[in-house]
């Protein structure tokens, strides 16, 4: 599912994740997505993984004035029709950049099967492990060579990883963006001689190893990990890691915690080519004190979010990169007891912005009650193809298993949806 810093970087040699790319398949409606703009737009891909499923009724789809909006107000934004949670006055100013989704509907409402759902368009089955959207992006678009991870995980991101295609494949992660990296340099007593000497050793015991032990996949993972770990130990690029090196001012305009410095971080790394980046904020399970958890979460959310947009845009890079805002189910419109909400999958929303994403608009709607989708109802599957669809990915590709069983980048019934793209 992934490496830690530690494990990374300790993988013979200090070893690294390595990206490049392995396979994405035919997904229904190819031939109709082709006609649709923005194919390939998005050199780059930002997922903010709202972990343990946001209420969408106190971000993206508000209901003042109902029993089931509780408290939350709706305030205007900077594209004409849309409203959101009042907690978010930032993103209010970056309405005109926004797509939100208010009709999601995907049937999952369990926290782990829903995190693979949105991450891969496949539920867990069996013992096939899916890759995910990142990995997936990666296989087809990172250049081999790279210096950097080409998928980064921050704050512990919950994404399936590689799955099927392997190590290489497999994301990079960082439990706290706001502590350094560990294991970068040398290890004490080393210097470049003489891990020049350990780098020829290992390789010779490798040639040795290789033919003999394991599969052939899995050795050539191994060498290819040790390699990307190499490159990214001696890169002058690994200072996209050195928040520290960033100005105080920007640093507090991304909020000084976990997720706004994840989403700087995430930024820096873009700057310097990696292709796909994950920010987790936690915490968003709020069967109990709903109201007061969320409004501190989507603090942290508002001034993270849009500072990254912010950002992007100033260094004209927000044009080529996609950013998704998304959580893994919704909560229910009916208050409990217990001034919360409980898990609700069959009418949420999320965002996205960035890229080829046409902003200013809201795709799909529910009842006032939020108790259903009443307009374009979407699935994860949907989404994800209409990530690909943004980043490139040759939709006719298909992985297969080590016993040969053919995988589709999404699941059948996903479509790319047009709405979502410029003209």
């Amino acid at each position: 599912a992934g490496l830690d810093r530690r494990g990374f970087l300790g993988l013979s040699m200090g070893g690294f994740l390595g990206l490049s790319l392995g396979g994405f398949s035919q997904f229904a409606g190819a031939q109709e997505a082709s006609a649709i703009a923005g194919f390939g737009v998005a050199e780059h891909l930002v997922i903010l993984w709202l972990n343990g499923a946001p209420s969408q009724m106190e971000t993206w789809d508000p209901k003042p004035g109902h029993a089931n909006g509780g408290p939350t107000k709706a305030i205007k934004t900077r594209a004409k029709g849309l409203e959101i949670a009042h907690t978010m006055p930032r993103l209010a100013d970056h309405g005109d950049k926004l797509c939100v989704v208010r009709s999601m509907a995907t049937g999952e409402g369990n926290h782990q099967r829903a995190r693979y759902f949105l991450h891969t368009g496949y539920v867990p089955s069996g013992t096939v492990r899916h890759p995910d959207i990142g990995a997936l992006i990666c296989q087809q678009k990172a250049e081999a060579e790279s210096e950097l991870p080409a998928y980064v995980s921050l704050n512990g991101a919950p994404s399936p990883g590689s799955g099927i295609l392997g190590v290489a494949q497999a994301p990079f992660r960082i439990q706290d963006p706001t502590k350094p990296v560990d294991n970068l340099a040398y290890a004490e007593g080393v210097d470049p001689k003489r891990f020049a000497r350990r780098r020829r050793l290992l390789a010779d015991l490798g040639s040795e190893f290789g033919p003999t032990h394991g599969d052939a996949d899995e050795v050539d993972g191994h060498h290819e990990v040790v390699a990307k770990a190499d490159r990214m130990m001696h890169s002058k690029k690994i200072a996209a890691f050195r928040l520290e090196e960033e100005s105080e001012a920007v640093r507090a305009a991304y909020g000084k915690n976990k997720f706004g410095q994840g989403c700087l971080m995430a930024r820096r790394l873009i700057e310097q080519g990696t292709k796909v980046v994950e920010v987790q904020l936690n915490g968003w399970d709020t069967h109990k004190d709903n109201f007061n958890r969320t409004t501190a979460l989507t603090g942290q959310l508002d001034q993270g979010f849009a500072a990254l947009l912010t950002d992007l845009g100033q260094r004209g890079l927000l044009k080529k990169t996609l950013v998704v805002c998304m959580g893994e189910f919704g909560r229910t419109p009916k208050i409990n007891p217990n001034e919360g909400r409980d898990h609700f999958a069959k009418a949420w929303s999320m965002a996205l912005a960035g890229g080829p994403i046409r902003g200013g608009q809201v795709v799909g709607a529910t009842s006032p009650d939020g108790m259903k989708v009443t307009e374009r109802p979407l699935n994860a599957q949907d989404i994800l193809a209409s990530v690909a669809h943004a980043a490139g990915i040759d939709g006719k590709r298909t992985n297969y298993t080590k016993g040969g069983r053919p995988i589709q980048v999404i699941d059948k019934p996903g479509r790319v949806i047009p709405e979502f793209f410029k003209a």
